[in-house]
């Protein structure tokens, strides 16, 4: 069994969340979890069961990677779900007990759907890596925008991967969205994770960059090295070796303090956590755009 590469959200006293699990199948569903703490979780035996399942799409097509955003009064779960070829697919919610499924965002093949906190200009903002149907020998993070989260257009190119021209190794295969942006002084800061491929296989690792705050298709700034990479045992050793893939971040900006969830080595949740100005700071010191 593995739970991992999975969001969350404070709500009400504590905190929520949709989890990617899988059970001996290794088949991947979405479950609701909630904690009190934001550490010690309880995660619903069941999974998630939408009130309006399009018969089109089917009940049984595969979901993994969740993200969670509340905008205005409905919390927002987008994921990478099976439609003739993994997509984005979209649900909200209010209570994380009952969930309407609205219709997926783009056709297939993408991946990474990661939505702003807010409207920008009127508009829903979302993140994305278009892909092919296996493990992407391309991939860069563009932008979409949509005035009613059904349609969705004017796409923008964000961020391309590294590779040899920009000595960017750690990022060289593909690179894509993490967690729900947070507006910070300098705009947004968009942690991602980059991918190398090696001679042992693939490697995830962290990073991060700012965008500008009303044009989030332009990088203002952009990490020039890896910022949390497989290490520990249980990063490096799992179901799918050396990945540390971030879905989510909640920052408190009283305490200035950033926690990090992340999916280690496809197998286990993690908690990384950072000043929320130093991270900052050492995203705009250490950059290159490219």
């Amino acid at each position: 069994m593995g739970i991992y590469n999975s969001a969350v959200v404070p709500y009400g006293d504590g905190f929520a969340g949709v989890f990617r699990v899988e059970l001996g199948n290794r088949f991947p569903h979405l479950h609701a979890g909630w904690s009190e703490d934001g550490l010690d979780w309880q995660i619903e035996p069941q999974p998630v069961v939408f009130t309006n399942q399009p018969p089109e799409i089917g009940p049984g097509d595969y979901a993994y990677d969740p993200r969670v955003v509340k905008i205005e009064d409905w919390y927002y779960v987008t994921w990478c779900g099976g439609f003739n070829g993994p997509t984005i697919s979209v649900a909200r919610t209010k209570n994380f007990r009952e969930f309407e499924r609205l219709d997926n965002a783009f056709l297939p093949f993408n991946r990474n759907g990661v939505l702003f906190p807010r409207r920008i200009g009127g508009m829903y903002y979302m993140l994305s890596r278009p892909s092919d149907n296996g493990h992407t020998p391309f991939g860069d993070i563009y932008i979409s925008q949509s005035p009613d989260m059904i349609h969705w257009g004017r796409h923008r190119l964000v961020m391309r991967k590294g590779g040899d021209e920009t000595g960017q190794w750690w990022q060289r295969t593909k690179i894509g969205a993490g967690p729900i942006p947070i507006e910070v002084e300098d705009g947004w800061l968009m942690i991602y994770h980059g991918v190398i491929d090696t001679c042992n296989g693939f490697v995830y690792s962290m990073g991060a960059a700012i965008l500008d705050r009303d044009e989030p298709w332009r990088t203002l700034y952009r990490v020039n090295q890896h910022m949390l990479t497989p290490d520990m045992p249980y990063e490096v050793s799992g179901h799918v070796p050396n990945v540390v893939f971030p879905c989510a971040a909640l920052h408190d900006t009283a305490a200035n303090r950033l926690a990090i969830y992340y999916g280690a080595a496809d197998t286990s949740c993690c908690v990384a956590y950072a000043h929320l100005d130093e991270f900052v700071e050492f995203v705009k010191s250490n950059s290159c755009v490219f």
